[in-house]
């Protein structure tokens, strides 16, 4: 394995769930980028698959009443309506894989200072009910879990177009993790809940301005809370072609976000677990070009050159 990259955490089966025709959720995209890495010369051993969360794993943010239900099938149609998916027993797999995916990227953060994960920010996924394609919260999980462990502060630093409101709610008391949610105001979800530090950009807000939003709401968070992970959320249903976004910010301006977040987590010694959050295009090599501005900041900081061949 290549000393020269982060660690890369993925697994086969988060594009392995058959939908109906036209969709909206894009699963493919996690497959796309997986060979969009490899083609530009990540070697394939390079990529760790994680071991899956158990469902009883989940008992420390969500109800056992609703995982068991989830899990097992018998959830009502009208609480699946609202995740937005159609139950089936390759979906609750690969929600475990993809919960299990983004607490060994914490884990490996934590030992070598960075990791990616080519899934993850299921932010919309509450105590007892899912939501907005999010089944299990992955980021509360995560966090949550490693306090248990003695770890602490964690920083949420989501950067999703869409407020993460399960992730705000759910972890509402706990003071050693801190929820920071930059998001569209003025789209889903229309009920926002109260995150330990929020901004609603507006839908014409200019680039200059949310670059300036992120490193202003980052450079505030480092100093006050020094905490001792970020898991950052770099969702890029910001973009100006994303189907949900309604802001209209550039595949360029989410290349500097994402160095920007990087970087001064790096220059403060704080390691970073990230995920890819959300992306909406159907357009499935634009949205996987937009997708690895992440890693292309990732290889830079960690001194790859691999982060060159990605084009901006």
């Amino acid at each position: 394995m290549s000393q020269a990259l982060p660690p890369l955490i993925y697994h086969p089966c988060y594009s392995e769930l058959a939908l109906p025709e036209r969709h909206r959720y894009p699963i493919g995209k996690y497959r796309a980028l997986q060979q969009a890495l490899l083609a530009i010369g990540v070697p394939a051993a390079h990529f760790t698959e994680a071991p899956a969360a158990l469902p009883a794993d989940l008992s420390c943010i969500h109800a056992s009443h609703y995982v068991e239900a989830l899990c097992s099938g018998t959830l009502d149609a009208k609480a699946m309506r609202r995740i937005g998916f159609p139950w089936s027993e390759q979906l609750i797999s690969r929600s475990l894989q993809s919960i299990g995916g983004t607490l060994h990227t914490a884990e490996l953060a934590l030992a070598q200072g960075l990791a990616v994960h080519l899934s993850g920010g299921y932010h919309h996924a509450f105590h007892d009910f899912g939501s907005g394609f999010c089944l299990f919260n992955d980021l509360a999980f995560t966090a949550k879990t490693l306090k248990q462990r003695g770890v602490g502060p964690v920083l949420i630093f989501d950067l999703d177009v869409h407020q993460g409101d399960g992730t705000a709610l759910l972890l509402a008391n706990e003071p050693e993790i801190i929820t920071a949610s930059i998001h569209c105001e003025k789209n889903f979800p229309a009920r926002k809940q109260h995150s330990d530090w929020d901004i609603g950009v507006a839908t014409n807000c200019s680039e200059h301005e949310y670059l300036e939003t992120v490193q202003q709401s980052l450079d505030s968070l480092l100093t006050w809370y020094r905490p001792e992970l970020v898991l950052y959320d770099a969702g890029v249903d910001v973009h100006k072609n994303d189907d949900l976004g309604l802001l209209s910010i550039s595949t360029a301006t989410i290349a500097q976000r994402d160095q920007l977040v990087l970087e001064s987590c790096r220059a403060k010694h704080i390691p970073v677990a990230a995920v890819i959050g959300g992306g909406y295009q159907r357009d499935l090599a634009a949205l996987t070009a937009v997708h690895l501005q992440l890693f292309k900041a990732a290889f830079n900081v960690f001194g790859s050159s691999l982060g060159r061949e990605i084009k901006t």
